[in-house]
């Protein structure tokens, strides 16, 4: 069974209110904080104003590829409830978390079997491991099959060009879905009637 949802790249005020306020919202919103070669990226200042609202129960996740001291100290007081980790080592990962004492989702980039084994590295310090495709911001594709071995007590979240018509086949994995340029128009910009249609798709699964 599927374990949540997570829609990420969120990057203006309409959309965030309508995933909000949507009657089967997701479990979790991402927002792009320092990799400015994303179309995703939210400059600092508007998403100081952005994530400054009520969350209700949706859980903010801040992400971030190899974070320095700078950045991490502009966010520190934000609405974050996670931060997501890119190309950030077990030990800078645990410094970070103890820190900020703040939750950690480490993300494993994938293109062979080998690369999946390192979340063992992670294991003590991250509240979820997320498998994803080495493209980052291109929403590029890699072999699920990969993630097999994978113990099911293992919380953990998949991404990588997953498309809205995908979630059915996810129905028994045990797995937190994450999408983000499944839900956007030609123009790289989320389009809330995908969103919409995701919503309803998953809440009846």
């Amino acid at each position: 069974m599927i374990k949540g949802l997570k829609i990420c790249g969120i990057s203006d005020p309409k959309t965030l209110n309508y995933i909000l306020n949507h009657p089967y919202p997701p479990n979790y919103v991402g927002f792009i904080t320092n990799y400015k070669k994303s179309n995703r990226y939210v400059e600092f200042q508007k998403l100081k104003e952005l994530i400054k609202v009520d969350k209700k129960k949706l859980n903010f996740i801040s992400v971030l590829v190899d974070p320095d001291d700078e950045i991490l100290e502009k966010i520190k007081d934000f609405n974050f409830d996670y931060y997501q980790l890119y190309d950030v080592t077990p030990e800078r990962t645990k410094e970070i978390k103890s820190k900020y004492k703040i939750k950690i989702i480490t993300a494993i980039t994938v293109s062979e079997r080998y690369d999946v084994i390192k979340y063992k590295d992670y294991l003590e310090i991250s509240e979820i491991i997320l498998f994803d495709s080495k493209g980052y911001h291109k929403s590029e594709s890699f072999d699920h099959s990969l993630l097999d071995e994978v113990p099911k007590k293992l919380n953990k979240m998949i991404a990588g060009n997953i498309q809205i018509e995908d979630i059915p086949n996810f129905r028994d994995k045990d797995f937190i879905i994450d999408l983000s340029g499944s839900l956007e128009d030609a123009n790289g910009k989320k389009d809330i009637n995908k969103i919409n249609r995701l919503l309803n798709l998953f809440a009846n699964i």
